[in-house]
């Protein structure tokens, strides 16, 4: 048995039974009993004690590579009691549940990654084309090029837009009605920033649909021409919210984000939502929209400090993240100096389904 690779197996072990989501503590008692190959990868078999007098309970942390000292995610307890017989069985049908499981999570990330898609709140059933062409040309200097079509009649013609932007289409649909089953006002609930947003969503009566279609997978620049073309559509004067990226937004705090790409930023804040909480044991932050870019969310959980500074923090690393095109990794820690180290740990999603990044805020 390699010691070395064991040990960390333990720590990592013992790390993941603490988290408040598992046994919520360091276990009372805690040994590897054992190893063996599944999927050319070596796993540790794991029992353990959440109290002295307690039960043993089997644990599974794995796979590691050769000598590596890094696993690959499948560390897992279901807390049934440990038995020797039947523990390495047990252990490989938790490694192929946390597999299926992952797998699962990767194709739903393919599924939404570069899907750019919002809406725009009409408070009536009206816009004006040529005010959002004009803009795109005078704001950005994109120009809507519109592929003739004279099978179309005149009113679908002046409904919705199509045109392409390098390898990119842009679609632009009036729709003459609300969203559909309340969906943005119950988003709306999630915008703290802004108190008028359940009552605006309530009262829209039609909503443009905004699209960036394409096999294009630099996810950065089509994500930026989706802002562009929200923003656009956000002058128009009946325009009430924006609905994108789980909550609706004020067209005016938007439009002065989007426009900070002017200045060769990236617009997080029109890509990302971060949401605040107060959790049981202190104030939680996430990020929802990180998916579109192929990224695991972000989470803060039960910090002591204002909001807005755990806020700026998560901010700050979704920059770095996107910017970069970094891909963070359970175990692994994230800084912005050498005495500013956050560990990062990948798990079930607290404040939003699926497996997300828990990072350590102190």
């Amino acid at each position: 048995m390699n010691e070395k690779q064991m040990n960390a197996a333990k720590k990592s072990m013992i790390e993941w039974l603490s988290h408040p989501n598992e046994l919520g503590k360091i276990p009372s008692k805690i040994e590897c009993t054992g190893s063996f190959e599944y999927y050319n990868m070596t796993y540790y078999i794991f029992k353990y004690k959440k109290s002295a007098m307690g039960k043993w309970l089997l644990a599974v942390c794995g796979g590691y590579e050769e000598n590596s000292p890094e696993h690959g995610g499948h560390i897992f307890s279901e807390m049934e009691e440990y038995n020797e017989l039947t523990a390495e069985e047990k252990c490989k049908e938790m490694i192929d549940m946390i597999r299926e499981y992952w797998m699962s999570q990767a194709e739903n990330h393919k599924e939404n990654q570069g899907t750019f898609v919002g809406f725009i709140l009409l408070s009536e059933n009206s816009w004006n084309k040529q005010q959002f062409i004009d803009d795109l040309k005078s704001q950005w200097d994109i120009d809507a090029i519109e592929e003739k079509d004279e099978n179309e009649d005149e009113k679908t013609k002046d409904n919705i837009i199509i045109f392409s932007v390098d390898e990119d289409v842009v679609a632009v649909s009036l729709m003459p009605a609300p969203i559909p089953e309340n969906e943005a006002e119950e988003n709306a609930k999630n915008n703290y920033m802004w108190p008028d947003a359940v009552e605006v969503a309530k009262e829209h009566k039609a909503h443009l649909m905004v699209a960036i279609l394409g096999n294009d997978n630099n996810y950065i620049e089509k994500g930026k021409l989706f802002v562009k073309v929200m923003a656009c559509c956000c002058n128009q004067k009946n325009a009430t919210g924006v609905y994108t990226s789980g909550t609706v937004f004020e067209p005016c705090y938007y439009n002065q984000f989007a426009n900070i790409m002017k200045d060769g930023e990236l617009p997080i804040l029109n890509w990302i939502w971060f949401g605040l909480y107060i959790g049981q044991e202190g104030v939680c932050c996430y990020t929802y929209g990180m998916d579109v870019f192929g990224k695991d969310e972000m989470e803060v959980l039960n910090v002591d400090a204002k909001p807005s500074d755990i806020r700026d923090f998560l901010a700050s690393l979704v920059s770095y993240v996107l910017k970069n095109d970094v891909v963070l990794h359970d175990g692994e820690t994230i800084g912005f100096s050498a005495d500013d180290i956050h560990k990062i740990t990948r798990s079930e999603g607290v404040s939003l389904p699926g497996m997300t990044l828990k990072i350590e805020y102190n």
